[in-house]
């Protein structure tokens, strides 16, 4: 039996060793060193290529190498009766958490102002706001929104939540389904973490802007996808957002001829706000591998109906 590795950049190395490291009796192969595809149970992966896994007759379970998972169902070919699987890793978390409190914070305490006023030698206080005083509003409390949410709290901020579910979390107001006009209309700062599905594409659009109380602001972690862009563009022109932090995009690398970079109102990160790191997933995916062969549940299994 062997694990699969399929990544889109083909950087491997560290993957093996981390697996290697996490357990020495799993065989693992990439699509360059298998040599029988009937041997692969269980394929990991990041962006693979469409059709990857035509090839494996064997294949039971496929992995995805990080917390995202809209990758997966990309792939028109992709086996329908397959167990899919995601990472969960409290570093991806606390990474999540720390980039966006530093965005929340950064926009209250108008530090993008001041760099710009750097600029031209201008000395200018200006008004700020205290997090206690602002609402931020966080669309998906799955795992990484319910950590964001929770140090969000802890910082001062009130904060708000929405998914498909009620949630239980301590100090945090939680919306479910039907509930998104009241949620968004105490959103201040507005952060998407939501799974991007058919029913979350392009949600970030006018229509859900206009919603949003005036001048709000607009964080999306998540996937550019949830994003329609000249809806944003529009927003920030009217006003009716104030700005917006982007870490994610439809496409990546951001071509230099966006217009996006040109938009002062914009931040722009290279989707970097939490990244999964080999040695510390690659246990819960040689375990989970393990599970495999002696028949056993997988963790943090993936719903194909759902997407997420």
């Amino acid at each position: 039996m062997a694990l699969l590795l399929i990544r889109n950049d083909k950087n491997y190395e560290p993957w093996i060793e981390a697996l290697k490291k996490a357990d020495s009796s799993i065989t693992v192969v990439t699509p360059e060193t298998v040599e029988n595809p009937d041997e692969v149970t269980m394929a990991v992966t990041w962006k693979a290529p469409q059709g990857s896994f035509a090839d494996y007759p064997n294949l039971k379970a496929i992995g995805s190498m990080g917390a995202g998972v809209d990758h997966l169902f990309e792939d028109k070919s992709l086996p329908g009766d397959v167990t899919l699987t995601r990472v969960v890793d409290e570093k991806l978390a606390s990474d999540m958490q720390e980039f966006v409190s530093a965005l929340c914070l950064n926009h209250i305490r108008n530090l993008k102002v001041y760099s710009a006023l750097q600029d031209h030698s201008n000395w200018k206080p200006t008004p700020y706001r205290r997090a206690k005083e602002v609402c931020v509003g966080i669309l998906g409390l799955g795992t990484l929104g319910q950590a964001v949410g929770t140090m969000l709290t802890n910082v001062g901020f009130k904060v708000t939540g929405w998914s498909h579910s009620k949630k239980e979390i301590e100090n945090i107001t939680s919306y479910s389904q039907n509930e998104l006009d009241a949620f968004l209309s105490e959103a201040e700062i507005l952060v998407c973490l939501l799974p991007l599905t058919e029913k979350t594409q392009g949600i970030l659009n006018t229509e859900l802007f206009s919603k949003l109380p005036k001048g709000a602001y607009l964080i999306n972690v998540a996937r550019g996808g949830h994003l329609v862009e000249n809806d944003l563009t529009e927003a920030l022109k009217t006003g009716q957002l104030s700005g917006a932090a982007l870490d994610v995009f439809n496409t990546e690398p951001l071509p230099e001829d966006h217009p996006f970079w040109n938009n002062k109102d914009i931040i722009i990160t290279p989707h970097i706000a939490s990244m999964s790191n080999a040695a510390s997933v690659s246990s819960q995916i040689a375990k989970n591998y393990k599970r495999l062969q002696k028949g056993e549940e997988l963790m943090n299994t993936v719903s194909h109906d759902r997407g997420y």
